[in-house]
């Protein structure tokens, strides 16, 4: 009986995602084996798992689940198969046994490292990357999330009204791209212009090749967090733009292993005036090859 009354809130929820959007045949038996509903656009399915169990704090901020905090796998057809990437979010005594659980299902780790500086507990992120069967590659990724305290039971919905005490529209122009409100936190992406590939495979943006930059209100102010997606002549460009303005420069490193052209994915944090912040951001990213605003 509860085995059936989960597939049925399962099926109700997937039944309200797909009445805003239909996502492909291909990739439903990866919603059915997550138990959610995920967002297909330009041919990539992209599923979340939040870390809503976990309360951390950075400095006075406690960063809610959207700014730094959300697990994510998106999948995307490759040839006769489908592509997997994503990104894992762990508490330390949970790294090892996600890493065992993940070879065990013939996905690879590409990735493990901080976001963050300071933060407590401590966050670490597992970067992953598979091709095969969406559906068993799904499957080998729950039960490497299982091993952790990630809630994996049926999200509720929330609302994408628009984040207090943050006028996402004014940050947007600022930043030339459109984001998203949902979850108390401003989102945008900012795609590269190039054409990147892995394994010969070229990659959309949303497979977590665009700069990804949030904020979330922090008392009169806000905080911001998130990466930078880089060639090598960027990197330090983009770090003077950053420290000129006050943005903290937290992390560089890789995500993948066998990417053209190589990329560097920086990752920042700051807290100040949210337009102010915005700019110091816009003044990073036009060092950058990126996709401009029509």
């Amino acid at each position: 009986m509860k085995s059936a009354a989960s597939v049925a809130v399962f099926l109700c929820v997937w039944a309200v995602a797909a009445g805003a959007q239909e996502v492909s045949q291909e990739f439903r038996g990866v919603e059915q084996v997550f138990g959610r509903p995920g967002e297909e656009k330009d041919g990539v399915l992209r599923v979340t798992f939040p870390r809503s169990d976990l309360r951390v704090k950075l400095h006075s901020v406690t960063i809610r689940a959207g700014l730094a905090l959300t697990s994510w796998a998106a999948f995307q057809k490759a040839g006769d198969g489908t592509m997997m990437m994503g990104d894992l979010v762990l508490l330390g005594p949970e790294v090892q046994p996600v890493i065992s659980k993940l070879m065990e299902g013939g996905i690879e780790v590409t990735a493990i490292h901080n976001h963050l500086i300071g933060e407590s507990p401590r966050v670490i992120y597992a970067h992953f990357h598979g091709h095969g069967n969406a559906a068993a590659m799904a499957t080998a990724l729950r039960a490497a999330l299982a091993t952790t305290a990630t809630p994996l039971t049926t999200p509720r919905q929330r609302s994408a009204a628009e984040v207090p005490g943050l006028d996402a529209a004014k940050l947007g122009e600022i930043l030339g791209r459109a984001g998203t409100s949902r979850g108390g936190v401003a989102s945008f992406g900012i795609p590269r212009a190039e054409k990147i590939l892995a394994g010969g495979i070229s990659l959309g943006p949303r497979m977590g090749m665009a700069t990804a930059i949030n904020f979330q209100a922090d008392g009169s102010g806000a905080a911001t967090t998130g990466d930078f997606v880089l060639v090598a002549s960027e990197v330090q460009p983009v770090i003077h733009a950053l420290r000129e303005n006050g943005i903290e420069v937290t992390a560089v490193h890789n995500h993948m292993l066998d990417e053209e052209p190589r990329l560097f994915f920086l990752h920042f944090w700051g807290r100040d005036d949210a337009q102010r912040l915005a700019r110091g951001l816009r003044a990073a990213l036009d060092q950058t090859n990126h996709v401009k605003k029509p």
